[in-house]
């Protein structure tokens, strides 16, 4: 089996995210669960499930649950673990509000280098 890096993109890395955070409170996460939480329609949440799917990262019968496969949780909870040292950095020592942290973590967490998460790391 390959060890090398996949490329997705960030609209697909957020896909990852919510499946992973909602399948921390919720084992089975629908389709549904996905449309509501990314604000977005269920034919979008489909297709973005079959990229996935076909990348590897995610599993899902017909109407059944989406859930991570082995490589698809290690890169949902790379992208949480950059999306949560943000999000702490931004709140906790710039004393940023916690909706707007949130929300720009998530903005930044798709295109920062490891090099920097690294830093942020050693300096929180």
């Amino acid at each position: 089996m390959s060890t090398k890096k996949i490329e997705i993109s960030p609209s697909l890395e957020d896909y990852l995210e919510t499946i992973l955070n909602i399948s921390l409170s919720d084992e089975n996460v629908r389709i549904t669960d996905l449309s509501e939480a990314l604000d977005v329609a269920k034919s979008s949440v489909h297709q973005a499930v079959c990229q996935l799917k076909k990348a590897g990262l995610v599993t899902q019968e017909k109407y059944g649950p989406v859930n991570l496969t082995d490589s698809g949780q290690k890169e949902a909870t790379r992208i949480k673990k950059k999306h949560d040292i943000l999000a702490n950095f931004f709140e906790n020592i710039l004393g940023v509000d916690k909706k707007t942290a949130q929300r720009d973590a998530c903005l930044i967490e798709h295109s920062i280098s490891p090099a920097t998460i690294k830093k942020l790391m050693e300096f929180c």
